[in-house]
C-alpha cells in the first residue's frame, strides 16, 4: 500500500476490499486491527485528497 501514490478510486476500492474482508468470520483479531489500521490510514489519504480539490476549486471559484 505505502510507497507508490494511488488515485482516489484506487483507495476506494481497497476500502472496499478491506470491508469486505472485515465482515468475514474467518479474520483473526490480529488481522483485524491490521485491516482497521490499513483502513484509517486509508481514510486520512482520501480526506486528504478531497480536501485538496476543495482548495483548488476555492481558488478557482475566487479568480
Amino acid at each position: 500500500m505505502a510507497g507508490k501514490s494511488k488515485t482516489l478510486e484506487d483507495s476506494f476500492a481497497a476500502l472496499e476490499q478491506i470491508l469486505e474482508k472485515l465482515e468475514t468470520e474467518e479474520v483473526s483479531l490480529e488481522d483485524s486491527f491490521k485491516l482497521y489500521q490499513d483502513g484509517m490510514k486509508l481514510i486520512k489519504k482520501c480526506n486528504q485528497s478531497i480536501d485538496k480539490v476543495e482548495k483548488e476549486l476555492v481558488v478557482i471559484s475566487e479568480e
